[in-house]
């Protein structure tokens, strides 16, 4: 994707919905701060200041937390078009509370805290729609710390279990993540996973080996 793209590419976004495509290119100029992670690369580390907001040309992220016994639980996965740190650039208190890494070859778009003040101060509809999106993150991350929260594993197992068996048509689900990143996925460790796949085998709710799950 060549640097005329990445213009079209932002244009099309909601957030810069207000800017024709040559306008945005002109206002940015040569300000337009790209770069590259390779696989498994971190982004940003949880503590890390944030600097910029971040926008995701290409590739995608996964946002993890770590505890102090190094714990690890996947928040969410970040694709195309998602932002990173626009909920903390302006914050008194602007440290990332989680660890960001790239799941693939990763290209981002970095808008310095200068630069999104000067938008906001010169277009009236990227004012609304950076307000809308800060709005969302925050609803949107409450909801799912609440759930998590809630949750016993069975539920978590079961939720994905039905998700997945929807969206693969079958009652067989194939496993495309590891029984370690998929402990990751519901914030428990894996022999606690390994434990309640277990129980529900012997309930006879489910049957699987190590690459699928099925049903029953």
């Amino acid at each position: 994707m060549k640097t005329n793209k990445y213009f079209r590419f932002l244009s099309s976004m909601p957030l810069f919905s207000g800017f024709a495509e040559n306008e945005l290119a002109k206002t940015l100029g040569n300000r337009l701060l790209i770069r590259n992670f390779r696989k498994n690369e971190i982004i940003h580390l949880q503590n890390e200041r944030a600097k910029s907001m971040d926008i995701i040309l290409e590739g995608g992220v996964t946002v993890q937390s770590i505890d102090e016994n190094g714990n690890i639980l996947s928040i969410v996965n970040l694709n195309e078009g998602d932002m990173l740190g626009c909920n903390l650039i302006f914050s008194n208190d602007n440290e990332y509370r989680m660890t960001i890494i790239a799941i693939e070859n990763t290209k981002i778009f970095s808008m310095s805290r200068e630069q999104i003040l000067k938008f906001c101060q010169t277009n009236e509809e990227f004012l609304i729609k950076f307000l809308e999106i800060l709005s969302d993150k925050a609803l949107v991350l409450t909801t799912k710390i609440r759930s998590l929260a809630r949750k016993t594993i069975r539920e978590k197992i079961m939720d994905f279990l039905i998700f997945e068996s929807g969206r693969q048509d079958s009652k067989t689900i194939k496993l495309s993540i590891s029984k370690k990143e998929l402990a990751e996925k519901f914030g428990v460790e894996r022999p606690s996973l390994q434990r309640e796949l277990r129980k529900m085998k012997n309930d006879d709710l489910i049957d699987y080996d190590s690459k699928s799950i099925e049903l029953k």
